[in-house]
């Protein structure tokens, strides 16, 4: 996973000197391939390189490796580039020449997603690296967060504030805990959290981690209610997906990693062993535990496949897989990380 997040890493002169971003897709032969899903979108985002530097910076804590540091440092490098000086980051790049795509549907300043994924990430490193521009920028982008937003992205807030304040840093966040949580109950259906009222049927499982954020917020609040409440939603969300195998026309490793996320976060606060064992059979998915029989997880190439469509495995591997799937099989990562004799990424990259 590691390998092909090198892979994907370019440098980015125009953000700085040692600023790097990754490339958002990859075809079968490890080629960058531009983002056009909605239009032309670009070669990089924030969205991407902000997982990826809390990723990493898992990843540095744990092994303290300097090639690992020196990663972060380039991540930190781009995505402090990308803010606006009104707190807002633009998300997209539409070369590797810098040139920012401010008019794009998924690139324009202050986007919900890239937002909460940028100030997640740099809160994570200001938190764990100490670094100055991390702790400039959160300072800067903390006002989006009292805008409304729908409650895959308020979850991303929430676990910010919780990050944060469990550091000793932004004390007035506690404030806003308690209206964000309930903002979040509110969106449910038949037990349910939902993505969106007007979503149908069950919700997405594309980044909904809304049953781990309000766990934890309820450990801190000390409201049960709550607690209770994303208990019930991620029995009835993810309980017969995950037993299944996940055995759905379309699923992509983000789906199955917010899954891994909700359980994990539950097992951890109630102690319930029956959380633990769905993690489990959810992490399986990319060892082959999934409907087209494969592993998604190929650790000979060191890469993680897109997805899988009506049983068929994709060919392609592009940064959210491999950074999602990254986070969730953290401890292979941790191990492949310290066996790698490298300086640097570029040298990780070639193996």
């Amino acid at each position: 996973m590691l390998r092909q997040l090198a892979r994907l890493t370019c440098p980015l002169p125009a953000a700085g000197p040692g600023a790097v971003a990754l490339a958002v897709y990859a075809d079968a032969d490890n080629t960058p391939v531009a983002a056009r899903e909605s239009g032309m979108e670009g070669v990089a985002c924030v969205d991407d390189a902000a997982r990826a530097l809390v990723l990493l910076c898992d990843v540095w804590a744990a092994t303290r490796l300097p090639w690992v540091r020196t990663w972060c440092d380039g991540l930190v490098e781009f995505v402090a580039w990308m803010q606006d000086g009104d707190g807002r980051w633009v998300n997209f790049v539409v070369d590797w020449d810098g040139t920012r795509n401010r008019n794009g549907v998924s690139s324009f300043a202050g986007g919900a997603f890239w937002q909460a994924r940028a100030l997640q990430a740099m809160a994570h490193a200001a938190i764990v690296l100490g670094d100055a521009r991390a702790d400039a920028a959160v300072e800067r982008g903390l006002t989006s967060m009292r805008a409304p937003a729908p409650p895959d992205v308020r979850a991303l807030h929430v676990m910010t504030a919780l990050e944060l304040l469990g550091a000793g840093r932004h004390p007035r966040l506690r404030h806003h805990l308690t209206g964000w949580v309930d903002q979040m109950l509110t969106c449910s259906r038949d037990g349910m959290l939902m993505n969106t009222l007007e979503e149908q049927g069950r919700p997405h499982l594309w980044g909904h981690v809304q049953e781990a954020a309000l766990a934890d917020a309820g450990a801190l609040l000390g409201r049960d209610d709550v607690i209770r409440i994303a208990r019930r939603s991620a029995e009835l969300v993810f309980a017969d997906v995950i037993e299944s195998g996940f055995d759905v026309p379309c699923v992509q490793p983000y789906d199955v990693a917010s899954a891994v996320v909700v359980m994990d976060r539950l097992h951890a606060v109630t102690g319930s062993a029956a959380y633990g064992d769905l993690a489990g059979k959810a992490r399986a998915w990319f060892d082959g535990r999934n409907s087209a029989a494969q592993p998604v997880y190929d650790a000979g190439a060191g890469r993680v496949a897109d997805g899988i469509d009506e049983g068929r495995l994709s060919r392609n591997s592009g940064a959210e897989a491999n950074i999602v799937a990254a986070q969730v099989l953290i401890d292979r990562v941790l191990r492949q990380a310290c066996a790698a004799a490298v300086t640097g990424w570029e040298d990780l990259s070639s193996t």
